[in-house]
C-alpha cells in the first residue's frame, strides 16, 4: 500500500504536479489519427493533463494541437472554421496556424502589428501508429520522436479501441500489468484449452493453462519493467511452464502477451487527475491481425453503439451497473459483462475517481503492481532532482525493439530473455535483479 502523499505523487498530473510534468517530457498520444483524418475537417476537443486543447488537420494535411481558447476573448476554437491552412475563431475572426502564429486579425488595424506580437499555445505534433502525438514539455527538452512499439514498420496493421474513463490513469495502468486478475475477471473470455499457445477466436481468447495462481517475477529496466506470470500448463506440467511476459514502457504503454494471431498493447493517457483515455490495441504485420471494426466489436466498444462520437460510453456505465447480466452469470458467464474492456472498466471505476491505496491488502500476486508504483515514484523523484526522465536514459532502446511474450517453455528456460529482440536481449543480459525485486520474488516462491 502507499501513503496518502505517495498516492498523490503517483496519481496527480495537472499543473505543476511532478508526475504530469515528467510525462510531458515524452511524446503524448493525444488523439486518434482517424479523429482528424480530413483536411479542413471538424476540430476535435481533447483534454490532457488538465489542459483543454483542440486538434485539427489543416488544408495541406499538417496537424495542429492548440490551446482551445482564443487569445482574444477566450471563445472556444472548437467552433472555429478550419480553412485555408488555419483555424479561425468565429467570434472576431482571429486565425491561427498549426504553429500558433496569428495569421489574420481582421478586427484590428493592420498597422498596429498586434498579430506579430502574439503567439497562441501550440504543441509540436507527429503522426504514427494510428495516433497524433504532441510534445507538451519545454522545447529545449524535446526528445526525438520515435515510432511506438505497435508500429515497428510502416506496414504494421494497427486496430485501436479508444474510450474515455472517469478515473485516474494509474489504476487503469495497474490493471494492464496485473496478470493474476485475468484468470478470474476474464475467465469467460480467456478460456483454458489443451494447446501450446494462446489463441484468438472470433468471440474469445484461449490459453493453455487453468492455473489461477501465477508466480510473478519482475525484471526492472531503465524504460520501465518486464514481468513474467508463470503458470502450470495443461499439458506436461511436470517439465514445462506457461509464461506470459508483460512489458511496461513508461509512462503510457503496456505490451500485453500476444496470441497466435496478433500482438496486444494498451496505452493510457491522463486526461486530468480524475479521468483518462484507455486505448486497447491489436497489431501485427500479417493477414491474421484483426481489423479495426472487428476489434471494436470484439471489445464491445463500437462508436455509435457502445460509445458516442467522442469515445465516451453511452450504453454501459456505472449508473446502470454496466448492464450487468445476472441471468447470464447464473448460466455460467463469470461477470455478466460482455467484452474484456468492459469487465476491466467496471473494476477500475468502482475504485473511485482516484483509488485509495492506503488501505489495500496486497499479496504475492501483486508484485508487478508494487514494482510499477516503486518504479514510477522513483522516476518522479529522480526527475525532480534533475537526474533524467525514465525511458530516455542511456542505454536507450528504441521502442520498436520492445516486445511482450507468451508460450509454453521448459522449466529450465531463462524467462528474462524470452521474446526479446537482439538489441533488447543484449541490454537485458546485463541487468541483475535489484534487492527489492529479489526479495519479493523470494517471498512469492
Amino acid at each position: 500500500m502507499l501513503t496518502s502523499d505517495e498516492n498523490a505523487t503517483l496519481c496527480l498530473v495537472e499543473g505543476d504536479a511532478p508526475m504530469g510534468q515528467m510525462m510531458r517530457r515524452h511524446w503524448v498520444p493525444a488523439v486518434l489519427a482517424e479523429q482528424v483524418a480530413e483536411p479542413d475537417g471538424t476540430p476535435v476537443r481533447v483534454r490532457l493533463f488538465g489542459e483543454d486543447l483542440v486538434a485539427f488537420r489543416d488544408t495541406q494535411g499538417h496537424l495542429g494541437v492548440l490551446g482551445e481558447f482564443c487569445d482574444h476573448r477566450k471563445a472556444s476554437l472548437a467552433f472555429g472554421r478550419n480553412e485555408e491552412c488555419g483555424l479561425r475563431c468565429l467570434y472576431h475572426g482571429w486565425k491561427f496556424d498549426v504553429d500558433g502564429n496569428v495569421t489574420e486579425m481582421p478586427s484590428e488595424p493592420k498597422q498596429s502589428g498586434f498579430a506579430e506580437k502574439l503567439r497562441h499555445k501550440a504543441y509540436p505534433t507527429r503522426e504514427a501508429g494510428g495516433f497524433v502525438w504532441a510534445y507538451m514539455g519545454p522545447a529545449a527538452e524535446m526528445p526525438a520522436f520515435e515510432p511506438p512499439p505497435w508500429a515497428p514498420t510502416p506496414e504494421a496493421r494497427v486496430s485501436i479501441m479508444r474510450v474515455e474513463l472517469p478515473c485516474n490513469w494509474a489504476q487503469v495502468m495497474e490493471g494492464q500489468i496485473d496478470s493474476a486478475h485475468s484468470s478470474s475477471l476474464h475467465s469467460s473470455d480467456m478460456r483454458p484449452v489443451r494447446s501450446s499457445t494462446a489463441q484468438a477466436m472470433d468471440t474469445h481468447w484461449t490459453r493453455p493453462s487453468t492455473d489461477k495462481n501465477p508466480r510473478i517475477q519482475v525484471q526492472v529496466t531503465n524504460y520501465g519493467m518486464r514481468y513474467a506470470a508463470i503458470r502450470r500448463p495443461i499439458v506436461n506440467a511436470a517439465e514445462n511452464d506457461y509464461v506470459r511476459i508483460t512489458t511496461f514502457v513508461a509512462p503510457f504503454t503496456a505490451l500485453i502477451p500476444p496470441n497466435n494471431s496478433y500482438n496486444v498493447a494498451s496505452v493510457i493517457v491522463p486526461r486530468d487527475n480524475t479521468s483518462c483515455f484507455f486505448h486497447f490495441i491489436a497489431w501485427g504485420t500479417g493477414d491474421s491481425v484483426i481489423g479495426q471494426d472487428a476489434w471494436r466489436k470484439f471489445c464491445v466498444m463500437q462508436p455509435g453503439v457502445d460509445l458516442d462520437a467522442d469515445f465516451r460510453p453511452i450504453l454501459r456505465h456505472a449508473s446502470n451497473n454496466y448492464l450487468q447480466d445476472r441471468v447470464a452469470m447464473k448460466a455460467g458467464d463469470f461477470t455478466g459483462l460482455p467484452g474484456i474492456p468492459n469487465q476491466d472498466i467496471a473494476m477500475w471505476e468502482s475504485m473511485g475517481r482516484i483509488a485509495d491505496r492506503s488501505s489495500e491488502r496486497l499479496g504475492a500476486s501483486d508484485i508487478a503492481v508494487i514494482q510499477f508504483r516503486r518504479i514510477m515514484l522513483d522516476a518522479v523523484a529522480k526527475f525532480a532532482e534533475g537526474r533524467g526522465v525514465i525511458g530516455q536514459l542511456a542505454p536507450h532502446l528504441p521502442q520498436v525493439s520492445l516486445r511482450s511474450y507468451q508460450g509454453v517453455v521448459a522449466k529450465t528456460e531463462n524467462w528474462r530473455l524470452l521474446g526479446a529482440e537482439p538489441d533488447e536481449a543484449a541490454y537485458l543480459k546485463g541487468i541483475e535483479p535489484d534487492a527489492a525485486e529479489q526479495a519479493m520474488a523470494d517471498a512469492a516462491s
